[in-house]
């Protein structure tokens, strides 16, 4: 049977994934804010500022009353932030006042601090200000009813920032894609245990969720199950029922003791070999409603499958940004195989794009190094230093 293109293979995963384009949205506390997508336009529910108040420490005074400087003045009083102001202020008299506090009504400007003196009981105005000085006005910022953040926006500080300040204690967000992670294979052991003949550690299952979790999906769980057929069955069960999509780990080459393709063969899962390298073997299926995606269990092979096949719609999904493509200068010659797109880990440099050890599936270390992968196209065998290639950001 003829590999299936890299493009056909993610064009099939795309097309399980953007139904979920359509999923509900919630409601969560503000503190919850940051980084979610509003699912609405949310509009003022009222005037900021709420009222008028001093930009700065000083006193409110009538312009009029200062109108001829220097000029002495009696202290009618002190408003802080917080307090009322609501007496009114009589001509030839002065308030002490604070940043952020109501201007009393009568006064209609403020004299910073720095421009006067005082006794304590008057204060002597060296500097005169007009109408307006220092007066900030209810609804200079925004108006009652007018756009405050458009829906669609990924939330920042800053918009969290202005929601706080009309008051907003909820908002509806888009509920995040959510992802269940399933490994496979007795021969994989929990970090911290101490490892036997032919074990190794389990890094996939984590390499999954954090790359979900970095292009703003849930993991609701993250899961190992050994060979045993009725186990494994069990868990992509349990985790379909929880999950919006599955990712798989291993379990899908054409060897002996295949557990996630002899499961999920018999209930409609698509097997076979996709022309790329690393992560050839593939598998694509839906449990219950739930598109399950089967990645080879190399580790270079899951991480790149996800950046090639899933982190691309996961992201549109997420209403993030695409993944960034670059052309950069290869820095060394380069083979590779025919009619294989390979996907070659690589780190860019001022020059151009480095490679990052060899194509190995199982040179997970060496990946940590790298901060591209380099597209090599399929039909390419022989690339000279110096020839322009496809970068995509890790």
């Amino acid at each position: 049977m003829q590999a299936r293109s890299v493009d056909d293979h993610r064009q099939r995963i795309e097309s399980l994934l953007r139904p979920l384009a359509d999923r509900e949205t919630e409601r969560i506390p503000m503190a919850r804010a940051l980084g979610r997508r509003l699912a609405e336009d949310l509009h003022s529910p009222l005037d900021l500022p709420v009222f008028r108040n001093s930009s700065m420490d000083g006193y409110a005074v009538r312009a009029e009353s200062v109108a001829t400087v220097p000029v002495t003045l009696p202290l009618a009083g002190v408003v802080a932030a917080g307090m009322t102001g609501d007496a009114e202020l009589s001509a030839g008299t002065a308030v002490k006042i604070m940043t952020g506090a109501p201007l009393p009504p009568g006064a209609d400007c403020v004299v910073p601090i720095e421009d006067t003196r005082t006794d304590g009981s008057t204060v002597t105005i060296e500097k005169g200000r007009a109408t307006g000085d220092f007066v900030r006005e209810p609804g200079t910022d925004v108006r009652a009813g007018a756009l405050l953040v458009a829906a669609g926006t990924r939330l920042a500080p800053r918009h969290v920032a202005a929601l706080a300040a009309v008051g907003l204690a909820e908002i509806p967000v888009a509920r995040r894609v959510r992802a269940a992670v399933l490994t496979t294979g007795d021969e994989l052991m929990p970090a911290g245990s101490v490892l036997r003949p032919g074990q190794i550690y389990d890094s996939n299952g984590l390499t999954l969720a954090t790359a979900l979790a970095d292009n703003d999906v849930e993991v609701v769980s993250v899961g190992h199950s050994s060979d045993d057929p009725a186990e494994f069955r069990a868990l992509v069960t349990a985790a379909a029922a929880a999950a919006d999509v599955v990712f798989t780990s291993g379990g899908v080459s054409k060897g002996d003791f295949e557990v996630v393709k002899d499961v999920l063969a018999t209930l409609g899962g698509e097997f076979g070999s996709v022309a790329v390298q690393p992560g050839g073997p593939q598998g694509v299926t839906v449990v219950d409603g739930v598109p399950v995606l089967s990645f080879p269990g190399n580790p270079v092979s899951t991480a790149v499958s996800f950046e090639v096949f899933a982190r691309p719609i996961l992201r549109e999904l997420a209403g993030l940004e695409p993944v960034e493509v670059d052309e950069l200068a290869l820095l060394e010659s380069v083979r590779s195989p025919a009619g294989r797109r390979q996907f070659l880990r690589g780190r860019r440099t001022d020059d151009g794009v480095a490679l990052v050890a060899g194509p190995g599936s199982h040179l997970i270390a060496s990946m940590a190094a790298a901060d591209v992968l380099i597209d090599i196209p399929a039909e390419v065998t022989d690339l000279p230093a110096g020839t322009p290639v496809r970068v995509r950001r890790l």
